[in-house]
């Protein structure tokens, strides 16, 4: 796998690269000092770089030029980070802990962490560009890229996804609406990180198809396991308590379902999801195919 002996190495490889260009698109900015701190804080926290990495992935599967990529995959990252921010504010989920470490308002107050949030999903818009201006990927496929990232991070997309959790209640969510929930609140993101990632290598239509395919697949499959995580995993791996959802009246999988039903819906999901990449003729899909049995039996 270039280099890497196995998928896990694969994602600590690529998630230190990602890191080091997490830092550096700050660099030269002026802001007031407590506002960086405070985005980076949440931002460098840790965390699995899914989002990113699929970028990279995505790029490498249609022999891409990381570097060109790169923008995109710390775009995705400070969105997803600005939601995650934003989602631990008292008016919504209400949590002390992320990732095992206090949540941003509550090292840095309700209000600059909205600051926070907002900045690092401004600042994400700003970093398209420079695919362009410093990697020449062409002005259309960095165009496609900013649409995508608007309308998937958007009202139409995570935040309306986002909204429709909020309304969510056990024993009256059926389990279309919880689809609906998973598919926009973490497949959107997910599909807009596998699509960014094909168009800075210049990928066609039928590929970028197959990509949505594959990116709605694993994102149900990933939010499905992270329910049943939340009943069956470590406290210490997950960073948050076990229970949380169940705490908060929230609808998941496990209590539509069951475990054993939700654990074969997961194996349903990605064994779709690698047919779809596999159907397409990807020139080196090996890392979608792997990053996608990853995440099914994933513990955290």
């Amino acid at each position: 796998m270039d280099g890497y002996l196995t998928i896990a190495d694969y994602i600590k490889g690529e998630a230190k690269a990602i890191e080091e260009e997490l830092k550096r698109s700050f660099d030269r900015m002026e802001m007031p000092p407590i506002l960086k701190e405070s985005m980076l804080y949440s931002l460098m926290a840790g965390g699995k770089r899914l989002r990113p990495i699929l970028v990279l992935a995505a790029a490498a599967a249609l022999n891409g030029k990381k570097d060109a990529a790169l923008p995109a995959a710390c775009a995705v990252e400070m969105v997803h980070t600005y939601s995650l921010i934003h989602d631990d504010l008292p008016a919504l989920d209400n949590d002390d802990y992320r990732r095992g470490k206090l949540t941003n308002h509550k090292v840095f107050g309700e209000a600059m962490a909205i600051m926070a949030g907002d900045g690092l999903l401004t600042h994400a818009f700003a970093l398209i560009p420079k695919m362009f201006s410093r990697f020449g990927v062409p002005a259309e496929q960095c165009l496609a890229i900013v649409a995508d990232l608007a309308l998937l991070a958007g009202p139409s997309g995570m935040v309306g996804g986002q909204v429709a959790d909020l309304q969510g209640e056990q024993g009256q969510t059926t389990g279309e609406e919880l689809d609906y929930i998973h598919t926009h609140k973490t497949g959107d993101m997910i599909v807009f990180s596998l699509k960014a990632g094909a168009r800075s290598a210049g990928a066609g239509d039928e590929h970028l198809l197959a990509l949505e395919k594959f990116g709605y697949a694993i994102g149900l499959a990933f939010q499905i396991q992270d329910d049943i995580l939340d009943l069956t995993g470590d406290e210490d791996k997950l960073g948050k308590p076990l229970g949380s959802d169940e705490k908060m009246m929230k609808v998941t999988y496990p209590y539509l379902y069951g475990i054993e039903a939700s654990q074969k819906k997961v194996e349903e999901l990605t064994q779709t999801a690698k047919q779809a990449i596999l159907a397409a003729g990807f020139p080196f899909p090996d890392k979608l195919l792997a990053l996608a049995d990853y995440l099914m039996k994933r513990d955290h």
